[in-house]
C-alpha cells in the first residue's frame, strides 16, 4: 500500500490558499495528514470552490498585510510537503 496521497484536482496555488484560510498554523507543526485533512475540510465548507476561499485570502491580506507574505509562504511550503508538487490541475 502506497503513504501517497491521492492527488486533487486543484493546483498547489489552489490548495495553498485553501490551507492559508484555514485555522492551522505554523507554530501548530501539523502533519501531512493534518494539513490534508484540514484542506479537505475547509474545501467542503467552501463549497468546493477555490475562489471561495481565495476570497477569505484576499481579506486576510487586506487586514494583516505584515503576515500575508510569511503565511502563504508557509501555506505553500507545507501544501508542497503534504501533496508534492500540482503546479497543474489534474
Amino acid at each position: 500500500m502506497s503513504n501517497t496521497p491521492p492527488k486533487p484536482s486543484l493546483t498547489t496555488t489552489d490548495l495553498a490558499e485553501i490551507l492559508f484560510s484555514s485555522g492551522l498554523q505554523a507554530s501548530d507543526h501539523p502533519s501531512a495528514e493534518r494539513v490534508r485533512a484540514a484542506v479537505e475540510a475547509l474545501s467542503r465548507a467552501c463549497g468546493g470552490d477555490p475562489s471561495a476561499c481565495a476570497a477569505r485570502v484576499a481579506q486576510e491580506a487586506g487586514d494583516h498585510p505584515d503576515a500575508y507574505a510569511v503565511r502563504m509562504r508557509w501555506a505553500l511550503d507545507t501544501v508542497l510537503d503534504a501533496y508534492g508538487d500540482l503546479t497543474t490541475a489534474a
